[in-house]
């Protein structure tokens, strides 16, 4: 029997009305608060106070490098994106360099790590220039469109603003509680807030010659920005100690696009008289294909599904007027409720919308069986080829993890290489069923983590057990991250490099960063490392220097293979986007797994 959380320890937490949505009562969740909650210093940690950091320093320049590569056209793009990154490092600084740590009384990061906000705050925005970018160059050698540009253009804002309003939602909490609301920081974060939206109100207002319009668009931009203060709230709260501000900004703004595209899509296909207005499909007018239609509703019913499974229990025990919660009838019934509603909901929920959005002729999952079939000896074969290659893996690595010595660190990077040989050969050859095979790999993941933050019968504890021999620092009880920013890292690469594309490499950034770059640093690093980049962190210049070599390698053995596309490589920028990716794997505290590859991408782009 557990014993009873204080009043104090679950005001926030513990009641049942004011539980995160996501987390099951009793699983984990209380004896992970007992052991964070109870120290009031735990949140932001204390970083160096020093101005420019080496993480800062490595961010500068990869921002200044995107900006610089931007052309005439896209001048007010490039100039947001300038005031985001001044306004994401001022936020850091001042909340880094507080003695007072006010942010700790709202938000619980994860211990060790710096704030990370000028990462997490310029990571996708900056990918978002690096596409338009590309487009342009698209668009001036009538390879596409002028329509997919301005879609591109419009999507950047509703990135940059989400970000936005988040760092300003932080500036105001943390001037609220601090007492240099007259600093140079607050000044600062206070122009850059008043001159982006003056930025993005005359890009609108030239743009356009309707002021309906241009109200319409911003009101659009402030229901995102809204949205992601309100989820990363959340997410902070559900998850204490799980993630730094940073981290939980770049899950936070690319749930909230996500979210908006399928929202919207939904309301233009619903209701026709949408698509003679510009409201909806001037931001999400790409045609979409069959394969990403079904990944999104697989993954956004898979991330909705807690919810709803949440509801439903609070809804039997009402009616059965239950008084224990942790009786074994009433973990077989949750168990039971679990499977049958996740099965309603991919077989029955999920599908529907996929029928509503994308003209299905047929179940949605009967296409997906029937375009496996329609290459059987390609697919078939790969999807034979991944199988064994799991398996031996998973289970050689296992039992390695459970009788060995071999550090854990290094166990892990099996598992980057193993990406490596699955990958590779599949975006070569059928890089449209890799993409596919990525949305149900991360499906399945979800629904694993589900199972176990819920403790599901039968297989909650099981895979509990099982991801505990992989963990690392970043990862707790209450939630494991390794195995879905090593498989997003991968994924994301290709799936934006969908349509026009003429940078071979992009499509390999997370791959190629990954499985090949960060492994040969880490062994190296371990094995022969001597020289430190400082005197805290565990990072040495040779690992660095052997993942920079490796990735450089590697490319110099695909491009001969691309050698069909007419882009001539470009050296010095591609050493440049290794350089920059190699250096802020040593340098940042943050989950490089999710943001180097993004970095990695946006500077093969340009």
């Amino acid at each position: 029997m557990k014993t009873p959380m204080s009043p104090s320890r679950c005001a926030h937490a513990t009641s049942d009305a004011c539980r995160p949505w996501l987390m099951p009562p009793n699983v984990g969740r209380r004896r992970f608060l007992d052991a964070h909650m109870p120290r009031p210093t735990i949140g932001i940690p204390m970083a160096s106070s020093s101005f420019l950091t080496g993480e800062r320093a490595v961010v500068a320049l990869f921002i200044s490098r995107i900006v610089f590569s931007v052309p005439q056209s896209l001048l007010s793009e490039s100039l947001s994106l300038s005031l985001l990154s001044l306004l994401a490092l001022s936020v850091e600084i001042s909340v880094d360099a507080s003695s007072s740590v006010p942010l700790s009384h709202f938000f619980k990061t994860r211990p060790g790590a710096s704030s990370g906000i000028f990462l997490g705050a310029v990571t996708l925005p900056g990918v978002m220039v690096s596409k338009l970018i590309q487009m342009s160059r698209a668009v001036s050698s009538n390879q596409s469109g002028s329509e997919e540009l301005e879609i591109l253009q419009l999507l950047y804002w509703v990135t940059s603003a989400s970000c936005y309003t988040v760092l300003a939602s932080l500036c105001f909490i943390f001037y609220q509680q601090s007492d240099c609301k007259n600093c140079a920081t607050s000044r600062c974060s206070s122009s850059c807030i008043a001159l982006y939206f003056v930025v993005c109100c005359v890009s609108f207002a030239v743009k356009s010659h309707s002021g309906w319009y241009t109200a319409a668009i911003l009101l659009w931009l402030f229901s995102h920005g809204y949205a992601a203060v309100k989820l990363i709230q959340n997410i902070l709260h559900t998850f204490p100690a799980c993630a730094s501000i940073g981290e939980a900004l770049l899950v936070t703004v690319g749930l909230v696009i996500y979210f908006g595209d399928m929202l919207a899509c939904t309301a233009a296909k619903s209701h026709g008289y949408f698509a003679a207005s510009k409201l909806v499909t001037v931001p999400y007018g790409i045609q979409r294909s069959e394969v990403s239609v079904i990944i999104q509703g697989l993954i956004i019913g898979l991330l909705l599904f807690p919810m709803l499974f949440k509801y439903m229990l609070q809804f039997l025990e009402r009616v059965s007027l239950a008084s224990s919660r942790d009786t074994a009838d009433n973990h077989m019934r949750r168990s039971c409720v679990f499977y049958i509603s996740l099965v309603g909901v991919l077989i029955i929920t999920v599908p529907s919308w996929m029928q509503l959005v994308q003209d299905f002729h047929v179940h949605p999952f009967l296409w997906v069986l029937d375009f496996v079939l329609s290459e059987p000896l390609k697919r078939l074969s790969l999807c034979i080829y991944w199988l064994v290659v799991i398996y031996v893996s998973v289970i050689r690595f296992y039992n390695i993890s459970k009788s060995s010595k071999i550090e854990r660190i290094l166990l892990r990077k099996y598992y980057h290489l193993m990406a490596v040989s699955m990958f590779v050969p599949a975006l070569i050859l059928q890089p449209k069923f890799l993409d596919l095979a990525f949305g149900a790999a991360l499906a399945v993941f979800l629904m694993l983590e589900i199972i176990r933050i819920w403790r599901i019968w039968p297989l909650g504890q099981l895979v509990h057990q099982f991801m505990n021999a992989f963990t690392d620092h970043r990862d707790t009880d209450l939630l494991v991250v390794s195995h879905f920013s090593l498989l997003l890292g991968c994924a994301l690469p290709i799936w934006l490099s969908s349509g026009f594309n003429d940078r071979p490499l992009a499509p390999f950034a997370g791959i190629l960063n990954l499985g090949i770059g960060d492994t040969m640093a880490s062994v190296v690093g371990y094995k022969y490392g001597v020289l430190r980049w400082s005197k805290t962190g565990k990072k040495t210049i040779e690992g660095t220097a052997a993942g920079i070599t490796s990735v450089l390698a590697a490319c110099s053995i695909l491009l001969p293979l691309l050698a069909t596309t007419r882009y001539v490589q470009n050296w010095f920028s591609l050493l440049f986007a290794v350089t920059i990716s190699g250096l802020l794997e040593a340098y940042t505290a943050q989950l490089d797994n999710a943001f180097i590859p993004l970095v990695f991408y946006s500077l093969l782009c340009l």
